[in-house]
């Protein structure tokens, strides 16, 4: 075997660990609001988000081929793989940091600042394609915007057409109505977030000279979809407690608009080929589903923890992706 087919094996085991951990870190986020309103028990909840991230997984590659190309050119880079290797471990590393302490950070904006600063330490700042790279970016940062917009109008919009409901009734009915928008939620999360992963696997592919087109084969599909589905099933207990309990107290109506209008926002950014943050744009549908229903309702200071780890992502895996390159490229 030689040394470029043993790194590339390296690389697949590397992506497929990411796709796992991102299945218990951020699958979380899509049944989070789902369990804590009891619309599902934590197990029955798991079972389904695993499932629909297992369908949405395979059902597009347009955000896959987006990750490949955008950032920078596969067929550019004299050391691709290993830009690579220190990318995916610089994000592991960052996602398992965070799951620890429950923060509900991003995998998308750790695997893209890592991918960048391990691009930078290979091959310089002209290496980066910054057009592409704003243009992710872009998406990154106003998709929770729009998130939180949207919950905020969804909300008012159900106080305002059930204000003379009963309340108890209103309750079992939205409930029930939680179980098919928490199915909806983590289909999208599989139509998005299993996408990167598939990504930076074809951009190794290209790198390493294994293809030389940036569509992505149906093994990586199929890899990629089982372990963000198998690590959808071992749960992420600790991050569905931060987002389903410390952000606002959830109501099943509550719950229902904030997966609604989440799950929407992430459709529409994979239909545009277009990667997004799941749990930016559902904590995002959470904070503005309690600011319509009473702007002090939400845990401001919970969402500033949030928020400050947000900013600090892209930075912070970008300098270890690059300090993670150099040290892989002193041993070879």
């Amino acid at each position: 075997m030689s040394d470029i087919s043993l790194i590339l094996i390296i690389v697949v085991l590397l992506a497929l660990t990411f796709d796992f951990i991102n299945g218990f870190h951020d699958t979380a986020n899509s049944i989070a609001t789902a369990v804590s309103t009891k619309a599902l028990t934590p197990r029955v909840a798991i079972i389904l988000a695993a499932t629909m991230n297992l369908v949405g997984a395979l059902t597009f590659t347009g955000v896959a081929k987006t990750i490949g190309g955008s950032i920078a050119d596969p067929f550019q880079l004299e050391h691709g793989l290993y830009v690579v290797v220190a990318a995916l471990i610089a994000a592991i590393t960052w996602n398992l940091i965070t799951w620890y302490y429950g923060i509900p950070s991003s995998s998308s904006h750790a695997l893209i600042g890592s991918l960048t600063g391990a691009v930078i330490a290979s091959a310089g700042l002209q290496a980066v394609h910054f057009s592409g790279f704003i243009t992710v970016l872009g998406a990154l940062l106003f998709s929770p915007v729009i998130a939180f917009t949207v919950g905020y109008i969804i909300m008012s919009l159900i106080r305002f057409f059930f204000r003379n409901g009963n309340h108890a009734k209103l309750n079992r009915r939205f409930r029930l109505l939680q179980v098919f928008t928490a199915a909806f939620q983590s289909f999208s999360h599989g139509t998005n977030d299993a996408q990167k992963t598939m990504g930076i696997i074809t951009f190794a592919l290209v790198a390493g000279g294994f293809q030389s087109t940036l569509d992505v084969p149906f093994w990586v599909k199929a890899a990629c979809a089982v372990a963000m589905a198998f690590g959808t099933s071992v749960g992420g207990w600790k991050i569905i407690k931060t987002v389903g309990t410390k952000i606002i107290k959830l109501e099943p109506a509550n719950g229902f608009a904030a997966d609604l209008s989440s799950a929407m926002i992430i459709i529409m950014a994979t239909l545009i080929k277009m990667p997004v943050s799941t749990t930016h744009v559902i904590s995002s549908s959470i904070m503005g589903v309690g600011s319509a229903k009473h702007f002090n309702s939400v845990r401001w200071d919970t969402a500033q923890r949030m928020v400050i780890t947000w900013v600090i992502t892209l930075p912070l895996t970008a300098l270890l992706a690059g300090l993670l390159y150099w040290t892989v490229a002193a041993f070879v």
